[in-house]
């Protein structure tokens, strides 16, 4: 059984995923921690809650969800798992962070990279991997079909949906893949999103503005 934590890190309000077991294996998603503050939030909780970090998990590669990923590598020594069409996003992230005034030291060590279809493995817990483009040309979310939740990145919000108008968005085909990939998805499960509270498949199906034609 996966417990789910999140902190909402940097001025852009992204929000940092810790999945953990029972015997406190720990998957970390998109860490967005900027300042050395939210570094020490994240570590802290690890620490008191006797966490022992696995896997080191990105979504899609723009700036506000990759600020922490060297910091992890150097501190738990953990490899970066990415998908291999975001491998470009990834190295124009700190460019794009010069650009909105938040330079950072990217990640540099070896890649890891996974595709849809691929399931990702903590202890007895399985997330499956299916890709969502539209925000990014390889954006991917993470399924827990046994507990019933999703962790969707910057796919689908509370009653909104991702940009489209940075470097390899595509309104389309986020339309596309939100209802190809998330919305056959039971009405009843979690969407955890990059930014924003979570919110269920059936709730954006009859609320979301964006997605009613």
């Amino acid at each position: 059984m996966l417990s789910v934590s999140f902190f909402t890190f940097s001025p852009v309000q992204e929000n940092t995923y810790l999945l953990y077991n029972e015997t406190g294996d720990t998957i970390m998603i998109d860490p967005g921690c900027y300042f050395p503050e939210e570094r020490d939030v994240l570590q802290k909780f690890i620490t008191q809650n006797r966490l022992e970090p696995k896997l080191l998990l990105n979504t899609h590669c723009h700036l506000d969800h990759v600020f922490g990923n060297k910091w992890i590598h150097e501190t738990w020594g953990l490899l970066l798992h990415i998908p291999q069409k975001e491998k470009q996003v990834l190295d124009f992230a700190p460019a794009s962070g010069l650009m909105w005034g938040l330079p950072f030291d990217n990640y540099n060590a070896e890649l890891k990279y996974f595709k849809e279809g691929e399931t990702i493995l903590l202890g007895d817990d399985v997330l499956e991997v299916f890709e969502a483009p539209g925000h990014s040309p390889g954006h991917v979310c993470f399924y827990c079909r046994k507990q019933g939740f999703v962790i969707g990145g910057d796919v689908l919000f509370r009653e909104s949906i991702g940009r489209t108008d940075l470097p390899g968005g595509n309104h389309a085909t986020l339309i596309s893949s939100i209802k190809t990939k998330l919305f056959v998805l039971p009405d009843e499960t979690i969407v955890y999103s990059g930014h924003g509270p979570a919110t269920t498949i059936g709730h954006e199906k009859k609320h979301n503005p964006y997605l009613m034609s």
